[in-house]
């Protein structure tokens, strides 16, 4: 074999793992930005959640004022 020829198919070969591994990390990249979209609903709910306490406490302590 030439050695031309051997660098190319060398170059091929090494080409081909730098693929792999590209795809490998996109796939662990998309799932923990998946993770992390799921984590920021779920402190998005909390957040509401604790915001409509919040209004609904206001509001009775301002009911409670106002009948005094």
């Amino acid at each position: 074999m030439s050695m031309p020829k051997f660098l190319l198919i060398l170059a091929s070969g090494l080409c081909g793992a730098c693929g792999a591994d590209v795809a490998g990390t996109a796939a662990t990249t998309a799932k923990l930005e998946a993770t992390q979209a799921e984590q920021a609903k779920a402190q998005e709910a909390q957040i509401k959640k604790k915001i409509g306490e919040a209004m609904q406490a206001t509001e009775a302590a301002a009911s409670a004022a106002g009948q005094q």
